[in-house]
Formats: C-alpha cells, sequence, structure tokens
C-alpha cells in the first residue's frame, strides 16, 4: 500500500507532482540537491493553492493538511528511506535519470516502486540500471500538473501487472484519468505531438505561413486550446528538440528530425517561456503575461 511518496526534482514537474499527491493526502518528500530551489517550489505550491482556495476549489483548512504533508530534503539517501513510491522528475536528460536510478535502486526498500515522469525516454533502458526492472514504471503527468488531468502509465519490458495497475489505480485516486502504454519512443503523447510541432515549424521555416497564422488555424480549424508553435514555447524548445532527437534516434526515421530552425532556436538559447522568448515574446505585465509574435515585432 502507498503511503509515503518521494518526489525527485524540485522543478516545475516535480513541485505540481507533489502537490497533487500531498492534496489527496499522501505524505511527500521532495527531494532536490539545490536548498533554493525546495524553497521555491515550495513557494510555488503554496501560490497555487491559494488559486485553488480563491476559486473554491480547496478550504483553508485543506490547504494547511496540504502544505503540512510536504516536507523537503536535499539528501536523495535519507529522502527516499520511508518511500512506497519513488518518482524521478529530473531534467529530460538519460544520464541524469539513470545516475538516480541507480541510487534510487540502493537506497529504497525492495518493495518500493520506482517511477519516472520522463515524456520519451525509454523506461525499459532505465531499469536496465536497477535490480528491480519489474518495478519500474513510468509515471508521465502533464503540466501543469494540478490542472491537467491525463497521466501516461508507460509499461517497460519488465513491468509487471501488478505494478502496472498499482499505478493506474493511483492514478484514480490523485483524480486523474490513466492511460497505459508501451515503451516505444515518445510513447503515445510525444509520438503524436512532437511530430505535429516539427511540422508546425517547418511550415515557419520553410515560409507557408507566419508564427501567429499557424497557431490561429489550429486553434480556431481544430480545435486547439493552444497553437503548436506557443505550446512549444510552453513545453520549452529545448525539451521539444530533445524528444525529437530521441525519436529519430529511436526509429531511425527521417520524418522525426527535427526542423532546423528548431534546432538554431535552441542553440540560441531562444527556449520560449522559461526564458522570455521562443516563437513568442514573454514579459510579465502588472499580473499577467503580456504574449507578442517575437518572429514579427
Amino acid at each position: 500500500m502507498i503511503q509515503q511518496v518521494a518526489v525527485i526534482g524540485a522543478g516545475t514537474m516535480g513541485n505540481g507532482i507533489a502537490h497533487v499527491f500531498a492534496q489527496s493526502g499522501f505524505k511527500v518528500v521532495l527531494i532536490d540537491v539545490n536548498p533554493t530551489q525546495l524553497e521555491r517550489a515550495l513557494a510555488t505550491i503554496a501560490k497555487n493553492i491559494d488559486r485553488q482556495v480563491s476559486k473554491g476549489i480547496l478550504t483553508e483548512e485543506q490547504k494547511e493538511t496540504t502544505l503540512k504533508n510536504i516536507t523537503t530534503d536535499t539528501s536523495l539517501v535519507s529522502g527516499v528511506r520511508n518511500a512506497d513510491l519513488a518518482i524521478e522528475a529530473a531534467t529530460e536528460n538519460l544520464e541524469i535519470k539513470l545516475e538516480i536510478f541507480r541510487e534510487l535502486d540502493k537506497n529504497v526498500s525492495d518493495s518500493c516502486i520506482l517511477a519516472s515522469n520522463t515524456s520519451s525516454i525509454s523506461i525499459t533502458k532505465i531499469a536496465s540500471v536497477t535490480k528491480r526492472p519489474e518495478k519500474v514504471i513510468g509515471m508521465h503527468f502533464m503540466n501543469p500538473v494540478p490542472i491537467m488531468k491525463l497521466v501516461e502509465v508507460i509499461n517497460g519490458y519488465a513491468t509487471t501487472k501488478e505494478v502496472s495497475n498499482t499505478i493506474i489505480e493511483l492514478s484514480k485516486l490523485l483524480g486523474k484519468i490513466p492511460c497505459s502504454v508501451n515503451d516505444y519512443p515518445g510513447f503515445i503523447a510525444n509520438r503524436i505531438l512532437m511530430p505535429m510541432i516539427n511540422e508546425a515549424i517547418y511550415s515557419l521555416y520553410e515560409g507557408v505561413a507566419g508564427v501567429e497564422e499557424i497557431d490561429t488555424v489550429m486553434k480556431l480549424g481544430m480545435a486547439h486550446p493552444m497553437g503548436p508553435l506557443q505550446l512549444a514555447d510552453f513545453i520549452g524548445l529545448d525539451v521539444c528538440l530533445s524528444i525529437l532527437q530521441v525519436l529519430y534516434n529511436g526509429f531511425g526515421n527521417p520524418k522525426y528530425a527535427p526542423c532546423p530552425l528548431l534546432i538554431n532556436m535552441v542553440t540560441a538559447q531562444k527556449l520560449g517561456i522559461k526564458n522570455g522568448e521562443g516563437f513568442y515574446k514573454y514579459t510579465l505585465g502588472s499580473k499577467e503575461l503580456v504574449v507578442s509574435d517575437s518572429f514579427n515585432k
């Protein structure tokens, strides 16, 4: 039975994952080597909970309980000691993830399930550096985690049905809708999404249409809540490039080759909303994010 959860990585995804588990009554240890990042994560969680309170989603009492359910640790060794489930939410880098899973395998209990929030990296590959590949699984939350309902549950080659069912039922307890998929490059979400984003970038690169025109066509014509170029900015252009490279290397199919414009933008550190400019420019006004087309203005 899962009661205590360790979340490794206190960035955007990690703090969101900690938030939803704590809100659902689980004891959470949020782990990051950077104490400043942990402070920032707790502040973000508190701010997001305040927003939920203002909308009537949570009460003040639930807010206090949620925040009390979260503790922090800068040490992976002590942080995961009592975990029934450890979820890695580090940067989308294979070597970093493999090192984390080697350490997790050494320091968690024999019964602990190891999950990764990876959006594209092979669960089977990650599991291969542990002595418990049957207990390794993907638990891919969508951003922003407290709002988005989907959890992509990725079964590695050795993941047991029991572990898969446990994570599916756990996702439901969090108020999420789990979708079970098998372990191939990009899984389902990004195998479909990233080629679409890449094609939108190619359309801009080849001069077929401008940024706002491309996004408007997809929003008004296809009922997408956000255009593919702005979505790429919100995901992070470096993350999009990384996922496309995983798809391209995994399948060896040129249809997944990242657009040269995307490569150039990442090289130039135009990464999207995270550093203020991608396909659009982002400036913080009095309370709202102001968005302007960086290609036309």
